[in-house]
């Protein structure tokens, strides 16, 4: 059984999620948020890379998905985004987790079938897949996506010796 760390990163609201996967299916462990407030970016910078370190201390996890960063309308938001995804990654890096990165592209496909999914229809995905009663918040849903994402693909690697495989350009790399 291994513990997955799932993140959702975000420079305002860090999303975690945190399942096993048994080789049969997933259970769900724990979610939440990690909440940096309004102050300058480097505080919540390190709030991110903080709160990041207690999850993985707390639960143990042995690997981490996170979201990459899209290109969207606004490259201040994005380059935000791609900061506080970089505090996530380095809090996990130092703790000897494997990293892997997928888009929310990848992530909705695995969870709800389709990359063009709504929050909504992951959310429920998430929810019937973890057997959950109560919805959790949004950014904790998004990272239990990511997770369970990482979930279904190191599955499909681990039959063919590649779950230490590298992914460049849509194509893995040994």
């Amino acid at each position: 059984m291994t513990l997955i760390l799932g993140i959702d990163p975000g420079s305002r609201i860090t999303g975690y999620g945190v399942v096993r996967d048994t080789g049969r299916g997933c259970e769900y462990v724990a979610s939440g948020c990690i909440r940096t407030g309004s102050g300058e970016m480097p505080e919540r910078l390190q709030a991110v890379y903080r709160g990041v370190r207690e999850v993985i201390r707390l639960h143990g996890p042995m690997t981490m998905g996170i979201e990459q960063v899209f290109m969207a309308r606004n490259p201040d938001s994005a380059l935000k985004l791609g900061q506080a995804r970089g505090a996530a990654i380095v809090a996990a890096a130092e703790e000897g987790l494997v990293i892997a990165e997928y888009t929310a592209t990848q992530v909705k496909q695995a969870i709800a079938g389709t990359g063009g999914a709504d929050k909504q229809q992951v959310m429920m995905m998430v929810m019937h897949l973890l057997k959950l009663v109560q919805k959790p918040q949004i950014d904790a849903s998004d990272a239990l996506a990511i997770a369970l994402c990482h979930a279904h693909h190191r599955q499909s690697l681990i039959p063919h010796g590649l779950t230490g495989a590298k992914r460049r350009g849509g194509r893995l790399r040994l």
